[in-house]
């Protein structure tokens, strides 16, 4: 959401996740209860053709995880104080991710799992890390 509405500040670290997913660096996943999400934010803010035009976007860019009855059983019996956020943490964990990358990391602290949860920032300190840059 960050890049499709061009939100300031978080434009420039969520810009560069986005393109190292583009590139093929890295594999971006995505709930498919996100393209409805970012669809009405959009449409609201910017219209229907621009609403259509990032739904196509997000569709080329990342892969979409269907929120199967598991994941929303998951979701529906978590902990977590967000259902959405469940969604999204359950959705991370069927695609394999190896992180959940959020500008809210706090909402999924009383998780215990592998995962590890980011923010756009965070992730790229460790990725430029690894990379020797």
């Amino acid at each position: 959401m960050d890049i499709l509405a061009k939100r300031e500040p978080f434009y420039a670290a969520s810009a560069e996740v986005w393109s190292l997913v583009e590139s093929g660096a890295i594999q971006g996943c995505i709930s498919a209860i996100s393209f409805n999400n970012i669809y009405h934010v959009i449409r609201k803010t910017a219209g229907k053709r621009n609403a259509d035009k990032a739904l196509r976007i997000l569709r080329d860019i990342f892969v979409p995880v269907a929120p199967d009855t598991l994941i929303l059983n998951q979701a529906i019996d978590s902990t977590m104080n967000d259902f959405e956020d469940a969604i999204q943490f359950h959705s991370a964990i069927r695609a394999g991710a190896d992180c959940l990358i959020t500008r809210d990391p706090g909402h999924f602290k009383k998780v215990e799992t592998n995962l590890a949860i980011s923010t756009p920032d965070e992730f790229l300190a460790v990725w430029h890390q690894r990379r020797g840059r």
